[in-house]
Order: structure tokens, then sequence, then C-alpha cells
């Protein structure tokens, strides 16, 4: 598994809200929906590649 690097992260208010509800609806920490959301962009823009055994 790599290595996470933690920083910091600004973000309104009513987006950080709309975050934490979507995260509580899908059972993920707001870290972890952060974490899946980046990377579902990465990998529909072509910039990652999906690897065999993701759950995406």
């Amino acid at each position: 598994m790599a290595k996470k690097k933690p920083f910091v992260l600004r973000i309104d208010e009513e987006t950080l809200k709309i975050v934490e509800k979507w995260a509580a609806d899908e059972f993920r920490s707001i870290n972890g929906q952060l974490e899946w959301i980046i990377n579902k962009a990465l990998q529909e823009s072509g910039r990652k590649k999906n690897k065999p055994d993701s759950k995406s």
C-alpha cells in the first residue's frame, strides 16, 4: 500500500457539509470520501489507471 502524506486542505463550510453528508451516506470517513472522489476523478480523466483489485 502506498504511503499517505498528510496535508492541510482549505474548503468552504457549505462544501464540507455536503461532503460530510455524502461520506455518512456511503459509510466512509470524510478523509476516505475525499480520497475516493479524487481517485475517481483521476481515473475518469485518464490520469490514473484502474488497478485490477480496485473497488471503484
